[in-house]
């Protein structure tokens, strides 16, 4: 049932329920806005809800994003609602397709009806694939190398054609390796299966999980293991809030790298995670994943100097905060 209608300084969420949805719906309460959750709870978690009201729904169901728009009247919409997990993908391929495009493009479809005017888009930096040169600009050669990246490709540029006409001024978020939980243990990564490196080395330290897998150990690299750029999600959630500021006086589409702009390797993560928790971290060595790059990480100086963002937590908070989140038994 929807609930009573709310202040213009609405921010409809999609996808809300999830990791970085939920983080991003405690910053926007603190910053004084109301998140309206929409979400099918299909990966998303009803716990994780707890700063504005549940609507439940699927991204590809118009009617349902209608009914929504159309009672709470937000003022911009944060889209985090999709699927993301790149093996699945390989698998799935239409699955993706269906859930990242046709739902972007229904609920575009609302936002147009409805006079909602600003979009902030979860995206990836799945989308340049395997780049020969790092650290990745915006203006670095677009080449996903799997379905997941294809499909938010064209999310990207389905947002792109549909400001055009000025009707939608966006934002879109390329995350690099988004980790940890919030501080306040409120809210934190919940991922059934789990197939992010950190909560899997943590995992296998707290024995709730199998010995972690590295997966290759001849990289071109110091040690031989791929490095990524890591940012803590609540930097995530709070260059969201920046960015929903920015489109007040910078209207159109914008499209910004969201990092550390420091890489680490896998190596350094697992040491980083025996430090935090005091614990052996039991590892097997497997064979190299096809399509992991040796190195991905941002250059994020266009972000810093539009929204006037930075990142402030570091690899150790990263560790620290999802170690907090996996011990307390939350998820």
């Amino acid at each position: 049932m929807l609930l009573s209608c709310m202040t213009t300084k609405t921010i409809l969420v999609t996808g809300g329920a999830g990791y970085v949805g939920s983080h991003a719906c405690k910053a926007l309460a603190q910053a004084g806005f109301q998140p309206v959750v929409f979400d099918n709870l299909n990966t998303g978690h009803r716990e994780l809800v707890k700063w504005g009201p549940l609507e439940i729904g699927d991204i590809c169901d118009a009617d349902a994003i209608r009914a929504v728009m159309a009672h709470y009247k937000p003022a911009a919409v944060m889209h985090f609602a999709a699927l993301t997990v790149v093996s699945e993908s390989v698998s799935h391929p239409a699955r993706y397709f269906r859930t990242n495009v046709d739902g972007t493009a229904a609920l575009l479809a609302v936002m147009r009806a409805h006079g909602v005017g600003k979009l902030i888009v979860s995206g990836t930096c799945a989308v340049y694939g395997l780049p020969a040169d790092n650290p990745i600009t915006e203006t670095t050669a677009i080449a996903p190398i799997n379905p997941y990246g294809e499909s938010k490709l064209a999310m990207e540029r389905l947002v792109a054609e549909a400001g055009k006409d000025g009707a939608v001024s966006s934002v879109v978020l390329r995350y690099f390796n988004a980790a940890g939980a919030d501080p306040d243990g409120e809210t934190g990564e919940w991922h059934e299966p789990e197939t992010h490196l950190i909560p899997n080395v943590l995992r296998a330290a707290a024995g709730t999980g199998e010995p972690l897998k590295l997966y290759g150990e001849d990289y071109p690299t110091p040690d031989g293991t791929c490095i990524r750029d890591y940012i803590h999600v609540c930097d995530i959630a709070d260059a969201h809030i920046a960015a929903l500021t920015y489109l007040d006086t910078n209207p159109g589409g914008h499209i910004f790298n969201l990092g550390c702009g420091t890489g680490f390797s896998v190596r350094q993560v697992i040491d980083t995670a025996r430090m935090v928790t005091g614990l052996p971290i039991p590892i097997t060595i497997a064979p190299r994943r096809a399509g992991d790059s040796p190195i991905l990480v941002a250059n994020a100086s266009k972000v810093k100097n539009a929204l006037g963002w930075s990142p402030h937590a570091t690899l150790l908070d990263q560790v620290r905060d999802a170690w907090k989140w996996e011990q307390s038994g939350k998820r």
